[in-house]
């Protein structure tokens, strides 16, 4: 494993487990998710033919969960996503591989392996990409299904 890919993925387990720990002081009951199993997962080798197909709110993007715990969820992410907020979900973002823009907040920021994104609940974001760019993405607490805004 490289550097770039070791500091990255330490960064990642650091994300994940600050959201962690948030959520389970801040976050109200939930159904407990089922426990974490042990799991290697080799991001760097998933390709978009391994992640399923977009949803209808993001024809460009393909996701695929890959870590639910109680307070957050990890998934692998992989194309564009439009501009759009999340009311109650704080996000992180770790890119993997590839290159491009995302918007954050009111101002665009380039984006290329190592680059990590905080995105605090309510905060506008989106990208257009390479069709190369992956993108590790925590979010504490878990993202509801009906907590994605789309923003002009």
């Amino acid at each position: 494993m490289t550097h770039t890919a070791l500091r990255t993925a330490a960064v990642a387990a650091l994300a994940f487990g600050a959201g962690l720990a948030v959520s389970h002081l801040a976050a109200p009951a939930r159904a407990a998710a089922p426990p974490l199993q042990a799991t290697v997962i080799d991001v760097s080798a998933i390709t978009p033919a391994d992640l399923p197909t977009p949803a209808p709110a993001t024809p460009n993007n393909r996701s695929k969960l890959v870590a639910l715990a109680d307070g957050a969820t990890v998934q692998v992410q992989m194309g564009t996503v439009p501009k759009h907020y999340h009311a109650d979900a704080n996000e992180i973002q770790v890119v993997v591989s590839g290159s491009g823009t995302e918007w954050l907040g009111d101002k665009q920021v380039p984006l290329k392996a190592g680059t990590v994104l905080i995105i605090p609940a309510g905060t506008p974001h989106g990208g257009t990409t390479d069709a190369n760019l992956k993108i590790v993405a925590v979010k504490t607490p878990p993202q509801a299904s009906t907590d994605f805004h789309p923003t002009p």
